[in-house]
């Protein structure tokens, strides 16, 4: 690898470019094409570390002297899955249920090196409590946000903030799915150092 790789987001999210810019390096997205069905017998923990390798992996075939990020995230309630609710009704069934209750959040994120194959990832947890939630603050919510495509029925990175009581990670950035502490630190093993980018950058 060069001295300046080019870095690439293995994701066409705007969130999760919006929290990629906070480090200050150019860098370019690619949406990975991936299978995202679950294996047998595979647990949440195991899922999103091996979707966010396939899909920096998928990214980096094909592109030359690049870090690859790779990212996939899953909310978890009593140990199971959430899924997108899709309708009203099936959306005021779940944020009833996680009323005063807590929901987790498992991030996978990967780097991959494209030339040299090396691949560096880990999970990152993060947990969300809810609030009492009456009805009326739940219909009014889903009437703002009309969040049905979205699992666990809420939109962490606007209105769905409305909803909880206390957030406890080490990075807010996980809950959106991209948590930079780490991702720096996984840069730093390829010898890429983030804060050296910034002397780069103004000396150019």
């Amino acid at each position: 690898m060069t001295k300046n790789p080019t870095i690439i987001l293995g994701s066409t999210s705007p969130f999760r470019k919006q929290i990629l810019e906070k480090l200050n390096l150019d860098f370019q997205t690619d949406k990975p094409e991936v299978d995202e069905t679950p294996l047998p017998n595979e647990t949440a923990h195991q899922l999103v570390e091996r979707l966010a390798v396939a899909k920096a992996q998928a990214v980096a075939n094909k592109h030359n002297n690049a870090l690859v990020i790779g990212s996939d995230q899953v909310a978890l309630f009593n140990d199971t899955i959430l899924g997108k609710p899709h309708t009203h009704e099936n959306a005021i069934k779940q944020l009833s249920s996680f009323s005063g209750n807590k929901v987790t959040f498992l991030t996978g994120l990967a780097v991959i090196n494209s030339e040299t194959g090396e691949t560096h990832a880990l999970v990152e947890p993060f947990e969300v409590y809810f609030k009492q939630l009456t009805l009326d603050s739940i219909e009014a919510y889903l009437l703002a946000e009309k969040p049905y495509k979205c699992a666990g029925s809420f939109k962490s990175e606007a209105l769905g903030i409305c909803l909880f009581e206390k957030l406890v990670g080490d990075d807010p950035n996980t809950l959106v799915g991209l948590p930079l502490i780490k991702l720096v630190g996984l840069f730093e093993k390829f010898g890429f150092s983030v804060l050296q980018q910034q002397v780069t950058k103004a000396q150019s």
